[in-house]
């Protein structure tokens, strides 16, 4: 059962099966977000899977490890236990919302100071059920902390170096302990619907709603997945290559397997794109940022994100640079990419090989329309599986047999 607005703009109950998509709209770490997901899909999973969130960790699904343990408004719970349409307009934080890299939460400093982490996977849920604890009983003894804690399993038996993090942050703290400290507006790698504060009922979307559609891209902390820095010649002028850069909309014509779905306004675009390598065929929904357009420095720099419905999950902070020549322009790209899931799976070899395809087959299309001002004649379709995966073997191929024939 769920709640969905009628015409007269009052809720009414109403069934959904166990696969109906159903839109969830919640405030996960302080950032609305808008989920449209099965209505059979834990708050787990979705936090998982459909927001990249996979600090929440997933152990027995029966409510009884207490690895999955969240907040929901203020109040611990379990999120294998809870269907994400149960939480419509509800306010959910994570073991990421807790503390920053930078600057960490006294639990999660008391933790490692106290080596109270052992294998890790029992971690998250000790924070956010300490963290419950200390905020609804701040004047808990210590004789009374084993049983206060024993709804979350250890199975590295660290059982005595928990207890020591939890009563030293307690002691530290005796005034209540601090608030989780790294819950603000900022772009989730999941929406998994494109929209992010947006409305989908027929209500008029206010500009405040808008701006909430425009916030930041943050990208992890750390080496990226692939790093490829590549260039190609184009054989037109470099005003007329411009002149498709200064168009967003013909400018995304030109990416493989890509399309621009919406203009949020501010320089943010909402998208999709297709990937397919082998069996794997992924269908990404995500927001782009231009932050930069420098026409006079021929230099261009997106920031993008996106996440098919399966989890796999990718940000990218891409900058493509121009520069003239007597045949044309040279365009050389350069790309950071982060990648989660199933596409993380392949090695960075094959990656990096076909993101330079992919390069490749964005270039010639930028060509196209470059010369005629127009879109291509057709879909710049996403490499196919045998191209992807045979055409980087045949290039090396073709490699080791010049170094041989030297």
């Amino acid at each position: 059962m769920t709640e969905v607005l009628a015409q007269n703009g009052k809720p009414r109950t109403v069934k959904a099966a166990a696969d109906d998509l159903v839109e969830v709209r919640m405030t996960v770490n302080g950032t609305p977000a808008v989920l449209s997901l099965p209505a059979r899909v834990t708050l787990a999973d979705a936090l998982r899977d459909h927001l990249g969130l996979t600090g929440t960790h997933v152990g027995c699904e029966h409510g009884v490890c207490g690895m999955c343990t969240v907040l929901v408004d203020g109040e611990a719970a379990r999120a294998c236990l809870l269907f994400a349409v149960q939480l419509d307009g509800a306010d959910v934080v994570t073991v990421e919302g807790l503390g920053r890299p930078d600057d960490l939460h006294p639990l999660q400093e008391a933790f490692g100071r106290n080596h109270a982490l052992q294998c890790g996977f029992c971690t998250p849920g000790f924070l956010m059920s300490s963290y419950d604890l200390l905020s609804n009983q701040p004047e808990v003894t210590e004789e009374e902390l084993p049983e206060e804690l024993s709804g979350v399993i250890c199975r590295c038996t660290g059982y005595r170096n928990i207890l020591t993090a939890v009563r030293e942050t307690q002691e530290a703290h005796p005034g209540g302990i601090p608030a989780p400290g790294n819950c603000a507006q900022r772009a989730l790698v999941g929406r998994a619907t494109g929209q992010a504060g947006g409305s989908t009922d027929g209500r008029e979307v206010t500009e405040e709603t808008e701006s909430s559609r425009r916030i930041d891209i943050v990208l992890p902390d750390g080496d990226p997945t692939i790093a490829v820095d590549i260039g190609t010649e184009i054989g037109v002028p470099v005003d007329a290559v411009w002149r498709v850069f200064d168009d967003v909309s013909l400018l995304a014509r030109c990416l493989p397997g890509a399309e621009l779905t919406e203009d949020l306004g501010e320089d943010h675009y909402a998208g999709r794109a297709r990937v397919s390598v082998g069996p794997i065929k992924l269908a990404f929904k995500g927001v782009a940022h231009v932050v930069e357009h420098d026409r006079a420095g021929q230099r261009l720099r997106v920031l993008a994100q996106g996440q098919d419905t399966g989890g796999a999950q990718t940000q990218a902070d891409i900058v493509l640079r121009t520069e003239a020549t007597a045949s044309g322009t040279v365009m050389r790209a350069k790309a950071e990419v982060y990648l989660t899931g199933r596409i993380a799976q392949f090695g960075r070899a094959l990656a990096g090989d076909v993101s330079r395809r992919m390069f490749e087959q964005f270039a010639d299309a930028l060509r196209e329309a470059a010369t005629s001002g127009q879109a291509p004649s057709g879909p710049v379709e996403a490499p196919s599986a045998l191209k992807l995966l045979f055409a980087p073997l045949f290039d090396r191929i073709r490699t080791a047999l010049r170094r041989k024939s030297r």
